[in-house]
């Protein structure tokens, strides 16, 4: 696999640009949108646990995870309402308790495997602790949008097809922005996706 960034050093010196301090709009608007639903819920990578905190308050039952230790001292050190846990995981090695979930949310964590097989790898974890009527919401840095030197890592459509589709169906994928504090926020992906009741098959050829 490629070198990590050191996440607990990220929050130890402060440099957290894709923390905001609020709740994600895209995760706001998807839940008044209807594409996620309250219940049993686990975020991946959540960071200092705005958004965790949120969905909780909303009603989800929230298990919340990150590789950081550091970053989940600091969610656990926020006023909680509703039913959330925080727990420091390491998500491609260690098995979250509490599946099968009806929602997986991601914010920017699929985005950070460079590698097509680690993606895979991430979507494949993601489908085993899926109940058959779940949901996995991951929103996504994209290729769109003009050259920066500085932001999320950048996916194409085709990056994230290719990761998600062997393991789980595809139902929404669509560009939006992160909510940041820039004025010309990175462009992203949308991307709901559900357990499949099938296998996927080839694509299919004239004879």
């Amino acid at each position: 696999m490629a070198p990590r960034p050191e996440w607990n050093d990220r929050y130890k010196t402060g440099e957290m640009p894709w923390d905001s301090g609020r709740p994600e709009l895209v995760l706001v608007d998807a839940l008044r949108a209807g594409l996620i639903k309250p219940g049993r819920t686990l975020e991946v990578g959540c960071g200092t646990g705005t958004n965790a905190l949120w969905l909780a308050e909303q009603g989800f039952d929230v298990l919340a995870v990150d590789i950081s230790p550091l970053a989940i001292e600091k969610a656990v050190a926020k006023p909680a309402k509703g039913k959330v846990r925080f727990e420091v995981l390491d998500f491609m090695k260690a098995q979250p308790a509490g599946a099968p979930f009806d929602v997986v949310f991601d914010r920017g964590v699929l985005h950070v495997f460079d590698e097509p097989e680690e993606r895979e790898q991430f979507a494949a974890r993601v489908a085993t602790l899926l109940g058959p009527n779940g949901r996995w919401l991951t929103l996504i840095g994209s290729t769109e949008g003009g050259p920066r030197e500085m932001g999320p890592p950048r996916r194409s459509a085709r990056d994230v097809m290719a990761a998600i589709e062997p393991s789980l169906e595809i139902l929404e994928l669509r560009s939006i922005e992160f909510d940041v504090d820039r004025m010309d926020p990175p462009k992203a992906w949308l991307c709901l996706s559900r357990p499949r009741e099938k296998p996927a098959v080839p694509t299919s050829r004239h004879p």
